[in-house]
């Protein structure tokens, strides 16, 4: 099963990376398309799109945690958290790009409520080999 997780992320990462270039080079996608025509449907798309990443990341990783004095947070999500702020950030040098904030709070809201469903699927995991 972990093998199966660990394919599905790395074509996740994938997909993303491709819309990421297709962004950077001005090119044309059909999400970009949806993302228009939908309210706020970039925003929902980074709050899926990262979020959705935290979860495979976090389970690929086995809900690997990391000591921060009294914080114990994913690595995954971490992980996660350091790629949107580069990659956020780097939008300043492409001018088919724009540098947007609230896009980094999408990603930011996503990967906090994925962290928090990864928490739970850990809980639920957990609890279904205990028995």
């Amino acid at each position: 099963m972990q093998k199966i997780i660990i394919l599905i992320t790395l074509l996740f990462v994938l997909f993303i990376a491709r819309i990421i270039f297709l962004a950077d080079t001005g090119g044309d996608s059909i999400f970009f398309d949806l993302g228009k025509a939908v309210p706020y449907g970039d925003k929902v798309a980074h709050f899926c799109l990262y979020g959705l990443l935290t979860l495979l990341v976090n389970w690929a990783f086995q809900f690997r945690q990391l000591s921060l004095y009294r914080w114990r947070p994913y690595l995954g999500s971490i992980l996660v958290v350091v790629f949107a702020v580069l990659e956020e950030l780097s939008q300043g040098w492409f001018p088919t790009r724009t540098l947007d904030i609230v896009d980094l709070l999408a990603d930011a809201a996503g990967i906090t409520v994925f962290s928090v469903i990864s928490f739970w699927l850990q809980r639920t995991q957990q609890r279904y080999r205990e028995n």
